[in-house]
């Protein structure tokens, strides 16, 4: 799975369906990896964090094009936080054609 424009901490991995008793006892809370792109297992599952700290629409997917149409794609809206958010003007230099 890899998503744009963001970092992400990745605090555990595991095989068959995640177990919300037990598998949170292995996650890594003190040096996490940083990643942008995780493998996550056949069959298995991932536990990422990150700070939706970007405001957009970005995309996170499988790289795996054929998992697409399964459903291993969505899209983050991150709306603006405290302080305003605005695109940059349109650079003078940009060709119209």
């Amino acid at each position: 799975m890899h998503l744009h424009n963001f970092n992400f901490h990745v605090l555990a991995q595991g095989f068959r369906n995640y177990d919300p008793i037990n598998d949170p006892k292995k996650f890594n809370l003190v040096n996490p990896q940083i990643r942008n792109t995780i493998g996550v297992p056949v069959g298995g599952w991932a536990v990422i964090r990150f700070t939706a700290n970007n405001p957009g629409m970005w995309f996170m997917h499988c790289h795996l094009d054929v998992h697409l149409p399964w459903g291993l794609g969505m899209v983050f809206e991150i709306e603006n936080g405290p302080t305003p958010w605005v695109l940059p003007p349109t650079p003078a230099d940009l060709p119209q054609r």
